[in-house]
């Protein structure tokens, strides 16, 4: 059987296309920039690998600078394919980290982060989909694409939900630390 909550251990978080002008056109996004930050901030405080990707940046611009700030000393992988799998540096970077649980955040909901999501489910992988980090231009194309997620076998989670998840415990070493990030 495998495994129902993910691990720290086990886990990689990608960042899907927060760039652009496009970010900015997203449905709530205040609150989508704040979640994605704190999931950032989250994966390096548990020595989590972040993986992050930019859709055509020459067209559409590269990752916003809210976002950009936290992803010192990593580089983007670029892409043409709404699916990051249709990337065969991504798919390569996810078979070096040698981990089967990833969490996914990022926009658009009902295209990259769907077709992402479709990809990886089908090459194996468990995937939770932070539902307060992602979003659309419009909340219905962002609603729809998390109910289609569910349906084909994805989770949907929250920021706080997969934080406390990783931890396990109020006794974790970096309980304080993660806890100011959701508070």
């Amino acid at each position: 059987m495998k495994d129902l909550l993910f691990s720290i251990d086990k886990t990689v978080l990608l960042v899907i296309d927060v760039q652009g002008n496009l970010a900015y056109r997203m449905f709530d996004k205040e609150s989508l920039f704040r979640h994605i930050q704190a999931l950032i901030q989250a994966a390096k405080i548990f020595n989590i690998p972040i993986v992050y990707t930019e859709q055509a940046p020459a067209k559409i611009g590269k990752t916003v600078p809210e976002i950009a700030a936290h992803m010192t000393g990593l580089s983007p992988i670029e892409k043409a394919s709404f699916s990051c799998c249709g990337e065969e540096q991504f798919n390569q970077t996810l078979r070096k980290l040698r981990r089967k649980q990833i969490l996914i955040c990022g926009i658009e909901t009902h295209v990259c982060v769907f077709q992402t999501t479709a990809d990886v489910l089908s090459n194996g992988y468990a995937v939770q989909v932070v539902g307060d980090a992602v979003s659309s231009r419009t909340q219905e194309n962002k609603n729809l694409a998390l109910e289609r997620m569910r349906q084909i076998g994805a989770t949907i989670t929250s920021t706080e939900m997969i934080m406390t998840e990783l931890m396990r415990t109020s006794k974790h070493p970096k309980f304080r630390e993660v806890l100011n990030l959701i508070r």
